[in-house]
């Protein structure tokens, strides 16, 4: 029997780990998995931060736990792979979010810097990817993995916004999903990418204090900032049955940034 909407979006039974998800874009989009029915396992360095986020999805309704790890760290990453497998069973979506910038002029950025953002914004990304899906998603033949790039990902930038290793990671990121998506298909695992545009963060905190948050939403044709509630259907689509036919795909959410500069 088909099966209505509803159901294809519903995540009941289902089990998310969400990188980078004590805040900001990636604390959005556990909420959204939590409010389609899917336990959540959050992720972060800082475990302050994690406890005041799972408490707030707790009183939501959300099944909520959090391990504290860092994404950069290879022994960290295994030991939250395992940890959330032991605690919760096999994990059903994975969202990579976890993610660093840094700003420098490419003449002067230091090599120390290339590599940090790296390690956090893929490579980190490929190991835990590659620690779930040989754990539990290629044995049991399913699986989605959710992979935040960002529009910086698909072009360079105006030049007052130095990010050469961050945009470098986030090209990169794209192409890894891609990639994974050919490869783990027959193993009915969905890979995508989520491009987001300009959303106020504490990572850009500094750009929109500079700039000024009119000046930034002046240059996306919907003429605003990405808010709380933008990247929760895009999200949903991709973990849930309703995308079981989308792989390999990214998808900009960015008010229409992307388009203007012919990304």
């Amino acid at each position: 029997m088909t099966r209505t909407v509803q159901q294809l979006f519903n995540l009941e039974g289902r089990t998310a780990l969400v990188t980078g998800g004590s805040r900001g874009l990636g604390l959005q989009i556990a909420q959204a998995l939590g409010e389609a029915g899917a336990r959540i396992m959050l992720s972060s360095r800082k475990a302050g931060d994690l406890e005041e986020a799972a408490a707030e999805l707790q009183a939501a309704g959300i099944d909520t736990r959090w391990i504290a790890a860092d994404c950069s760290r290879e022994e960290d990453i295994r030991r939250l792979a395992d940890e959330t497998l032991h605690r919760m069973g096999d994990v059903d979506i994975l969202v990579n979010n976890a993610g660093a910038a840094w700003g420098a002029p490419a003449e002067d950025h230091p090599v120390e810097a290339w590599d940090k953002v790296m390690n956090l914004n893929i490579r980190g990304y490929f190991i835990l990817s590659q620690h779930l899906a040989k754990k539990c998603m290629i044995p049991r033949r399913q699986g989605r993995i959710i992979n935040i790039a960002s529009i910086a990902g698909l072009g360079g930038n105006p030049p007052e916004m130095q990010t050469v290793a961050y945009n470098t990671s986030k090209g990169a990121v794209i192409t890894f999903t891609q990639a994974l998506a050919c490869e783990w298909g027959r193993h009915a695992i969905n890979v995508n990418a989520i491009c987001p545009g300009f959303f106020p963060s504490k990572m850009t905190k500094g750009l929109l204090e500079q700039v000024g948050e009119e000046k930034m939403a002046s240059h996306a044709p919907l003429r605003r900032l990405g808010d709380d509630e933008d990247l929760k259907g895009t999200a949903l689509l991709f973990a849930s049955d309703a995308g079981k036919h989308i792989t390999g795909q990214w998808l900009a959410v960015d008010g229409g940034v992307s388009v203007l500069a012919g990304g």
